[in-house]
C-alpha cells in the first residue's frame, strides 16, 4: 500500500513509528505537511496538490493534524473522502473530537462517564456555576488548550472566581469541571485501535501537581485496566466516532471517567512504558480496513 500520514515533523516520535512500522510489512509511507496542501474542485474533479502536483495513488491516509490546523485539515481531509480514499479519522470526527465542549457533550449524551462539567459564556451568578460542580476545589479549563495548558485548579472559591473572572475578562471560551481528589494526580491513557483496547499506562503527574501530562512532567507507568476502564474506553471511542483515539480516565470512587478522547494519540509514552509495538498494530488495522474499503467502492462501481 500506498500510505501517507499527515504530520507537519518527519522527526516527530510518533510519525517515525508509523513510517518504520508501515516500511516493515512492505509498504511505502510518504510523510507530509497538510499545510502546505491545497484543494482544486470543479465539477466530476476534487483534486489535492502538494506544491505543483497531485497528489495521488494514496490507498490510505493517516492525519496527524496539529490543534492549530483542524479546520484547513479536516478541509483536506474531506477532499480526499471525496475521491473515496481511505482515512484513520473523518473529517467530522477530526472536528468533533477537537471541540472539548461538543465532544463532552456528546459523550454525555452516550452515557460515557464524565466528571460534572459546565460551560457558560458570562454568568450572572459565578457562585451557582461553581456550586454546579461540587464547589472548590475545582478546574477550570480553556476550551483551547491542549497538553496540560490552559487548566488550572482553583482550591477555594475565591480563587475559582477570580480565575474565571480574569478568563471571562480576556472573552475566553472555558469549562468549569468538578475535581476528582481520589485521582490523585494520575490518569490513565488508553489507546484504541479499531475496536480494540491495544495498550494502556497510567499518567502520575509530580508531587504537588494536579496535571499528569508527560509533557508537563509526569512519568509513565504500567497499569492493568479493569473491565469497566476498558468497556469505557470503547464506548468514548465509538461516541466520537473515531477509529484510532487515546481515552485519558480518572479513577473514581464511581468509576471510570473520560477526560478526554484524542483522535491523534502520541506513541512515545505508550510504547516506552509498556514495551507494545502499537504503530504496527495501528498499520495492521488499516491493512484490514483499506482492503474492505476498496472491495466496498468496486462493489459499488460493479453495481
Amino acid at each position: 500500500m500506498n500510505i501517507l500520514i499527515f504530520s507537519a515533523n518527519k522527526n516527530l516520535y510518533s510519525t517515525r513509528r508509523l513510517v518504520e512500522a508501515a516500511e516493515s510489512r512492505g509498504h511505502t509511507a510518504k510523510v507530509m505537511n497538510v499545510s502546505r496542501c491545497y484543494a482544486v474542485m470543479q465539477p466530476s474533479e476534487h483534486e489535492i496538490y502538494y506544491g505543483d502536483h497531485v497528489v495521488e495513488n494514496v490507498d490510505a491516509i493517516i492525519p496527524r493534524i496539529g490543534a492549530s490546523l483542524t479546520s484547513y485539515g479536516s478541509a483536506m481531509l474531506r477532499q480526499f473522502e471525496m475521491k473515496k480514499v481511505y482515512c484513520t479519522l473523518s473529517s467530522l470526527a477530526l472536528v468533533r473530537s477537537r471541540d472539548k465542549l461538543r465532544a463532552m457533550q456528546i459523550l454525555a449524551s452516550r452515557g460515557v462517564g464524565v466528571p460534572r462539567t459546565a460551560f457558560a459564556k458570562h454568568p450572572t451568578d459565578i457562585d451557582n456555576l461553581i456550586k454546579q460542580v461540587g464547589g472548590a476545589p475545582m478546574i477550570v479549563k480553556l476550551l483551547e488548550g491542549s497538553q496540560g495548558l490552559g487548566v488550572v485548579l482553583a482550591e477555594t472559591k475565591k480563587a475559582a472566581k477570580s480565575v474565571i473572572e480574569a478568563f471571562y475578562g480576556l472573552d475566553a471560551n472555558i469549562l468549569v469541571q468538578e475535581f476528582i481528589a481520589e485521582a490523585g494526580g494520575a490518569d490513565i491513557r488508553t489507546i484504541v485501535v479499531g475496536g480494540k483496547v491495544v495498550a494502556a499506562y497510567k499518567r502520575q503527574g509530580e508531587e504537588g501537581e494536579f496535571r499528569s501530562n508527560l509533557h508537563r512532567g509526569g512519568k509513565g507507568l504500567k497499569v492493568r485496566l479493569t473491565k469497566k476502564e476498558k468497556d469505557m474506553a470503547l464506548l468514548a471511542t465509538k461516541a466520537l466516532g473515531l477509529q484510532i483515539a487515546g481515552v485519558d480516565m480518572l479513577q473514581s470512587k464511581r468509576g471510570p471517567l473520560v477526560l478526554e478522547v484524542n483522535s491523534s494519540p502520541g506513541l512515545e509514552g505508550v510504547e516506552r512504558t509498556t514495551g507494545i509495538d502499537v504503530a504496527s498494530a495501528i498499520i495492521e488495522y488499516i491493512e484490514r480496513r483499506a482492503s474492505l474499503h476498496s472491495k466496498k467502492n468496486l462493489d459499488k462501481i460493479g453495481a
